[in-house]
């Protein structure tokens, strides 16, 4: 048997010892707050598989799976017990002979084994219960083993059961998109014999075969589910989730009191940040509509460094700019137009933002600020430009203004922690030339004819009307080249090339 006890008090794993036994345990929180490996049903008693139950109040600061009182498990000496925590218990477990005490986080003076549990389990099968189920009969497991194998080397890798009833489970379909950092929840479609999806909502009992679990990328990253769900969806891999039969739950209450209570939920949500960290997803959408934000903020740093070649360290991640990022770009930019508009002073999209705009009505999505040429004379109409040449600013609303250290125009950052920004480039027109005193070695950074301004007309970017130049596909292949808009491109194809075939 082995049984894996959540830290965050979430999920059990219960593991059959033999190809052909049934996973079962009766009462699970017998005592409440105690490794329950009871008797089962006498018609599964000769391969009956069992799991561990322990409180959640015994939690160490370790943070893994501590067992207050294990005096059941000696009832079965002949069952082996595997115990699996984050780190070291303390205080020390006192267990019995058959059961054992694995650590996750390795030890330099250990073999690989010693911490990972795939090398002692070794069925064919792998059932996730939640807390407080009750395993009574073994008919149910059997239903679930024979859908799973019906199902041969499909896409169809997980079968699950509700844990009460089926209308408190929500089959959903999940779409994750590492390139945009974004996992986006829909409701599931409807297969022959129940709901066929990539992800589950609510309590539910879920097999899975060793093998699969075990080659997932990180099988016991926590929230399980969460995890599970996000792993086997990008490989491609479907639950079937059936009408019956439904699992029945202890009403015994996992904690006995409400600062317990508030510890697990903690503990969950900080399990859920780290998890989207380690994974790399900065949004979550559920089928609401509701959105969860992992990423960065105007109190923190942005999601990535110092840009070198035009090159974010993110497009060799095969990654573009993260969501957060986007939504501060797209803030900032509603913000200084705003201002640039109440002020008088005439700007026009420049660079890769028109070029955004032409593709997308929005900032490519690779990009990592936004550019907007402005004219110089108009600089004087804002007071938040005319100043700056004694210092940078700081506005009511926390956003800084400052001359730009790398050349001669200006940087608008969201705040002072996060340097996502927008810079606006000062042009001045001579003999019918919109032109500057110093220029970058940005192929893009040239003079252009002032008649491209006049008039400049309306353009949706980052879901407002902004203004850019006239026949903007000609300003773009005089700055970029012919078919700059059909043909996109990373900013430095010879750091880093656009694969057009992935997109």
């Amino acid at each position: 048997m082995f049984g894996l006890k959540d830290r965050h008090s979430d999920h059990y794993l219960c593991q059959c010892t033999t190809r052909n036994s049934l996973c079962g345990a009766k009462d699970w929180m017998s005592k409440g707050r105690e490794i329950g490996c009871h008797n089962p049903p006498p018609a599964y008693s000769e391969n009956f598989c069992f799991s561990c139950t322990t409180t959640p109040e015994s939690m160490g600061a370790a943070g893994g799976l501590v067992v207050g009182n294990i005096a059941e498990a000696n009832k079965r000496p002949e069952l082996p017990f595997l115990v699996v925590a984050d780190t070291l218990p303390y205080p020390p477990l006192a267990l019995p002979e058959n059961a054992r005490l694995l650590v996750l986080s390795p030890s330099p003076d250990q073999p690989p084994q010693a911490h990972r549990p795939e090398f002692y389990v070794q069925s064919e099968f792998v059932l996730l219960v939640p807390d407080g189920v009750e395993l009574d009969h073994g008919r149910q497991l059997e239903r679930l083993i024979r859908e799973l194998e019906g199902e041969g080397g499909g896409p169809v890798r997980l079968i699950a059961a509700p844990v009460l009833t089926r209308a408190a489970v929500q089959c959903l379909h999940l779409q994750v998109s590492l390139k945009e950092w974004t996992a986006t929840y829909s409701l599931g479609a409807l297969g022959s014999s129940g709901s066929v999806c990539t992800a589950l909502h609510g309590d539910a009992v879920v097999l899975i075969r060793t093998e699969d679990f075990f080659n997932l990328s990180d099988p016991l990253a926590r929230p399980l589910l969460s995890s599970l769900f996000i792993q086997t969806a990008l490989r491609g891999w479907k639950v079937k989730l059936l009408e019956g039969p439904s699992f029945s739950a202890s009403h015994r209450p996992l904690f006995t009191s409400a600062h317990n209570q508030w510890k697990a939920d903690s503990r969950l949500k900080e399990a859920a940040n780290q998890l989207m960290r380690s994974f790399g997803l900065k949004r979550l959408v559920w089928p609401d509509g509701r959105e969860q934000w992992f990423g960065c903020s105007k109190e923190t740093a942005r999601c990535f460094g110092t840009v070198r070649d035009d090159t974010p360290a993110y497009l060799y991640l095969e990654r573009w700019t993260p969501p957060c990022c986007l939504r501060a770009l797209r803030e900032t930019t509603k913000y200084v137009i705003n201002i640039l508009d109440s002020s008088g002073v005439r700007y026009w999209l420049e660079g890769g933002s028109l070029l955004g705009a032409a593709r997308h009505q929005d900032i490519i999505p690779w990009d990592y600020d936004v550019d907007l040429g402005i004219y110089l004379e108009d600089v004087s109409n804002c007071e938040y430009l005319k100043n700056l040449d004694s210092g940078s600013l700081v506005d009511a609303n926390g956003y800084v203004w400052e001359r730009a250290v790398e050349g001669d125009f200006y940087r608008i950052q969201y705040s002072e922690a996060n340097h996502l920004h927008v810079d606006l480039w000062p042009f001045y027109p001579r003999n019918g030339v919109m032109t500057k005193d110093t220029w970058t070695d940005h192929k893009q950074d040239v003079e252009f004819p002032e008649h491209f301004l006049q008039p400049l007309v309306p353009m949706t970017f980052v879901g407002i009307t902004a203004y850019g130049p006239n026949n903007h596909r000609a300003f773009l292949e005089l700055k970029f080249g012919q078919g700059v808009i059909e043909n996109p491109q990373y900013p430095n194809p010879a750091k880093k090339r656009l694969d057009r075939s992935r997109m």
